[in-house]
C-alpha cells in the first residue's frame, strides 16, 4: 500500500516485519525504581525533640480532639482513601485480537458489481446512503474502496456514497489487470457511472485519494462526467509526485511480500506507519491482500511494480490539469512541503480551497476519518452541492428519480 506517493514513508516501508521484532514492555523491578535517587538529606538538620515540639499543638490555640463516641453507630458507608484501592487495569489484548478484520458492513450498506458492456470487466463498488449528491470515491494504489469506510458511515447521512475499487486492486477484475494507464483508468470511471446512473446521473463529488487523486483530475479535466458538481484532490501533488518515481520499485521490493494470516497483514501496516488508525486498517486491508493457494499465504492484491511504465502519466501535468477543472475544487495535503509552485500561485489566486490535515499520514481519510468527513461535507455545504447540481435559493429544480 504505497506507491509514488509514500516517500514520507519510505524510510518506514522499507522495514521487514518478523516477530523478533515485536515490542516487548517488562516491568521494572521496585527496587530499580529507587536507583540513583539521593538520600533525604534536609531531615539531617532537625533534631527530634524539635520537631515533637513543632508538631504539637498548644492548647491556647486549639481545641482538643473529642472523644471517639463508641456507641455511636458507623456509616455503612465510609468514603475509602484515594490510596486504598488499587487502579483497575483494562483487560490486555493479544496480537490477533487487536489486528482482527472488521466486517465492512457496518460502515457501507451494501456491495455490489458493475459489470461494463462488451467486455469481462467487472467492477466492484461498496454504497451507502439514499439522499443527496454522490461522493463517488477513488482509493490510491495499492489501497482499495475499503480506505473510504469509515468516513462513508459519516457522509452517508447527508450524501450518497459510492467507493469503487479500481483496475487491478480488491474484488475488481478485468481483462488486464495491469493496463493502468491514466486513460484506461478514466475510462473505467466512466463506464461505471454509465453503467450506474444512464443518461441522467445526479451531481456527483469526485474523490480521489493519490492514484486515485490523479484519476480524478483527468476526468474532470477532460469533462468525462456531465453532472460533475466538485472535485476533491487527496494528498497528491504533480512535483513531489513526480520527484518520488525514482525511489518506488526499490520501495516496492523492500516491503513484506508474504503473511501468513490476515491478521499479520493489518499487523504490518499499522506497525510500518502505512495506516495510523488500526480500526480504518482492519476494515481495509483485507482488501488490499489475497490469499495464495500455491504459497499458503497471503499477498498483495495490486501487482503495483509491473505497472512502472504508467507511473509518469499519471501525475504529468497534474496541477494545471487541476486548475483547469471547471468545478469547485478542494485539496487536501498532510504537509505544505506538497504544494509545488503552480498550485501556489493558484491557491493564492483563489482558484481553489486547500487544507492542511495535521498529524496525519499519506492516507488521510483513513487516519483522520471524522475529521476527513467533516472536511467533505462542509466542501458540499460551501458550494451548496445538492442532488441535482449546484441548488440556488429561490430556484427549484424538476424532481428526479432517486437512482
Amino acid at each position: 500500500m504505497l506507491l509514488i506517493d509514500h516517500l514520507d514513508h519510505s524510510a518506514q516501508l522499507q522495514l521487514s516485519y518478523s516477530s523478533s521484532h515485536r515490542t516487548v514492555f517488562a516491568n521494572r523491578e521496585f527496587e530499580d525504581a529507587w536507583e540513583g535517587l539521593e538520600p533525604l538529606h534536609f531531615l539531617d538538620s532537625f533534631h527530634p525533640i524539635q520537631l515533637q515540639t513543632q508538631m504539637e499543638p498548644k492548647s491556647s490555640t486549639l481545641a482538643p480532639l473529642p472523644e471517639d463516641n463508641q456507641d455511636q453507630p458507623q456509616s455503612d458507608h465510609a468514603t475509602p482513601s484515594a490510596f486504598a484501592s488499587k487502579p483497575t487495569r483494562p483487560p490486555s489484548q493479544t496480537s490477533s485480537q487487536k489486528y482482527s478484520p472488521i466486517d465492512w458492513k457496518d460502515y457501507f450498506d451494501q456491495e455490489d458489481d458493475v459489470c461494463i458492456p462488451d467486455t469481462n470487466d467487472v467492477f466492484h463498488i461498496y454504497t451507502a446512503g439514499k439522499e443527496g449528491p454522490v461522493v463517488f470515491c477513488l482509493h490510491g494504489g495499492g489501497y482499495s474502496g475499503l480506505s473510504f469506510a469509515i468516513s462513508a458511515r459519516i457522509i452517508k447521512d447527508k450524501a450518497r456514497v459510492v467507493a469503487m475499487d479500481l483496475r487491478g486492486h480488491g474484488k475488481s477484475s478485468t481483462e488486464n489487470e495491469i493496463d493502468m494507464s491514466i486513460e484506461t483508468l478514466c475510462n473505467d470511471v466512466q463506464a461505471v457511472v454509465k453503467k450506474m446512473y444512464g443518461d441522467t446521473p445526479p451531481a456527483i463529488v469526485l474523490i480521489g485519494h493519490s492514484m486515485g487523486g490523479s484519476v480524478a483530475v483527468h476526468v474532470a479535466a477532460k469533462k468525462m462526467l456531465p453532472s460533475l458538481a466538485g472535485l476533491v484532490v487527496v494528498d497528491v501533488v504533480e512535483g513531489t509526485a513526480i520527484a518520488s518515481l525514482m525511489h518506488m520499485q526499490k520501495i516496492l521490493s523492500n516491503r513484506v511480500q508474504h503473511f501468513p494470516s490476515l491478521e499479520k497483514a493489518i499487523e504490518w501496516n499499522a506497525r510500518s506507519g502505512n495506516l495510523r488508525n488500526i480500526e480504518s486498517a482492519r476494515i481495509s486491508i483485507p482488501g488490499t491482500v489475497k490469499y495464495d493457494e500455491s504459497q499458503q499465504c497471503y499477498r498483495h492484491r495490486a501487482r503495483l511494480e509491473e505497472t512502472e511504465q504508467y507511473w509518469r502519466g499519471w501525475y504529468e501535468g497534474l496541477s494545471d490539469k487541476f486548475l483547469s477543472s471547471p468545478v469547485p475544487k478542494l485539496l487536501l495535503l498532510a504537509g505544505t512541503d506538497r504544494l509545488d509552485r503552480a498550485l501556489t500561485i493558484g491557491q493564492m489566486q483563489g482558484k481553489f480551497q486547500m487544507v492542511v490535515v495535521r498529524h496525519t499520514g499519506h492516507a488521510i481519510q483513513e487516519d483522520v476519518p471524522d475529521e476527513f468527513a467533516s472536511l467533505i461535507l462542509n466542501f458540499i455545504s460551501r458550494n451548496r452541492i445538492g442532488p441535482h447540481g449546484v441548488e440556488i435559493p429561490g430556484i427549484r429544480r424538476p424532481s428526479q428519480p432517486h437512482a
